[in-house]
């Protein structure tokens, strides 16, 4: 198997499409590339980032990382922060505010996070999603990108997303 590949692509617990390994939990939202011909993808691809500890994690700028969001509950942790650590192999670490447009794009590369299920309520535009790095880097060359909260954006993303672009679209505090 090669690292960052998912045997599978599920929907988790709370019902949210997730990248999985047999040995590892769900995450919640993963980068996969648009199934041939069918609604739910069969494997993902995604680019590795540099595994932190959480004690220690710290946001794109160098300082403790900002909460993203609380309700709804985001976070590979679902701690409302956007930490990551070996088993997130979606690489969760963009906070960003969702747009229409942005969640229209993933659910047509296979990720809907609109759709309520189980205990998920699903997104609507405003929302505040810990999203992974590469989702976001796709969107962002597809012209949809979300606006980044990089208070709340783990310094991982550094790793997948150009620092440049994140700050292209910051979205200032409120």
């Amino acid at each position: 198997m090669t690292a960052g590949r998912c045997f599978s692509c599920t929907i988790a617990l709370l019902g949210l499409l997730a990248c999985t390994r047999p040995e590892t939990r769900p995450t919640a939202e993963c980068a996969v590339a648009p199934a041939a011909s069918s609604s739910e993808p069969s494997s993902c691809a995604l680019p590795s980032a540099p595994v932190t500890s959480r004690a220690s994690d710290t946001n794109v700028d160098g300082a403790p990382l900002a909460v993203c969001s609380t309700a709804p509950l985001t976070g590979f942790f679902r701690d409302g922060r956007c930490s990551t650590g070996e088993d997130d192999h979606g690489v969760h670490v963009v906070c960003s505010e969702v747009t229409d447009a942005f969640l229209q794009f993933s659910k047509g590369r296979g990720n809907d996070l609109v759709t309520p299920r189980g205990a998920f309520a699903g997104l609507k535009a405003g929302d505040r999603w810990c999203l992974c790095a590469a989702r976001w880097r796709e969107a962002d060359e597809a012209g949809v990108a979300p606006p980044v909260v990089l208070e709340a954006t783990h310094e991982a993303a550094r790793a997948i997303v150009d620092a440049k672009s994140l700050r292209v679209h910051r979205l200032e505090r409120r």
